[in-house]
């Protein structure tokens, strides 16, 4: 009996494979239209039923569009410039900067701005979401805890974009449900551990070479819990706001902490490994202890610290509010 999967032969890059003049529309930049298109129409809804209006002044749909479409422009940079700044090692972008957002290579063929940072895009977003509502007059607080009511749904399509390029997969399991990834590192076959796992998994081995292993599908795991799932607490807990800033709050400190402990499953950059380390040695296939944190789980433990901040600022604004209408 096997006790793994194999990544889906069918699942290709590009979505229209071999026909050249369609070759560079892909699966990731379809999830990335899917996932902005999803944030605008539930911020719609929310502001449908009343989320953001005032008495001074009520919403339209240029607004709307306005608010989302700054946001995502401001999400993208921060999303690059965190991409090129802190997770490439080269320190290429640090020596000529004027390349982070340059989508060609050094033979001056077109390759997107390949690389994209969740935690930038948080930056960026939130500081576009801010300057939209300095400059419209509107009520940044408001606004947040609307778009954040969005942001999960779309954000899951993001990650299902990850598993169709096969990319940041997890570490090697033994789970039923683990998938064997073609571009994930290879072991020796000839090693005893690799040998012993692959009995557990029913996987028969070559004698000699390289074999891939099956991995925990790490992004499936965030589509679920920092998508689905936390959409699903807001909207629960929309219904029972307390003041304005709180579900931004949440927002904010839900994603880092599911992100966080699914960061033990998910396998850290090659070429980064662990920012800090009990083991400075252990490999990054597999989890060998919980004080190994990487990149991702720092930031993320940095969101969580500033959503407590946020939310206790935003309460303590909503109550002077309060106080100064009575």
């Amino acid at each position: 009996m096997f006790l793994y999967l194999n990544y889906p032969s069918w699942i290709h890059q590009q979505i229209f494979p071999g026909i050249k003049f369609l070759g560079l529309l892909r699966w990731y930049g379809l999830m990335y239209a899917f996932a902005f298109l999803t944030a605008y129409f539930v911020l719609k809804t929310v502001a449908k039923e009343g989320a953001l209006n005032t008495q001074r002044y009520k919403i339209t749909e240029d607004d709307l569009f306005s608010f989302i479409f700054t946001g995502i422009i401001f999400l993208l940079i921060g999303a690059r410039i965190f991409s090129t700044l802190i997770y490439d090692t080269s320190g290429l972008y640090w020596k000529k900067p004027w390349l982070i957002f340059w989508p060609f290579d050094a033979n001056h063929r077109f390759t997107g701005l390949a690389g994209m940072s969740y935690h930038g895009g948080f930056v960026g977003g939130l500081v576009g979401m801010i300057v939209w509502c300095k400059k419209r007059k509107q009520p940044m607080l408001k606004w947040i805890d609307a778009m954040v009511c969005a942001i999960p749904l779309g954000y899951t399509f993001g990650r299902i974009g990850n598993f169709l390029n096969g990319e940041l997969y997890g570490r090697i399991t033994t789970m039923p449900w683990g998938i064997v990834f073609p571009n994930a590192e290879r072991f020796s076959s000839t090693q005893t551990w690799v040998s012993q796992f692959a009995k557990t998994i029913g996987m028969s081995l070559p004698e000699s070479g390289l074999v891939n292993l099956p991995r925990h599908p790490s992004q499936l795991y965030e589509a679920f819990f920092e998508g689905i799932v936390l959409w699903l607490i807001i909207r629960l807990c929309r219904k029972h706001k307390k003041f304005d800033g709180m579900l931004g709050a949440i927002y904010a400190g839900g994603y880092g902490f599911f992100r966080f402990f699914i960061e033990y499953f998910r396998e850290p950059d090659a070429d980064i490994g662990y920012r800090i380390a009990k083991d400075s040695a252990a490999p990054l296939y597999t989890n060998t202890s919980v004080l190994n944190f990487s990149t991702g789980q720092i930031l993320c433990f940095l969101m969580i610290v500033f959503s407590v901040f946020y939310g206790l600022i935003a309460y303590k604004l909503s109550k002077r509010k309060q106080k100064e209408n009575e």
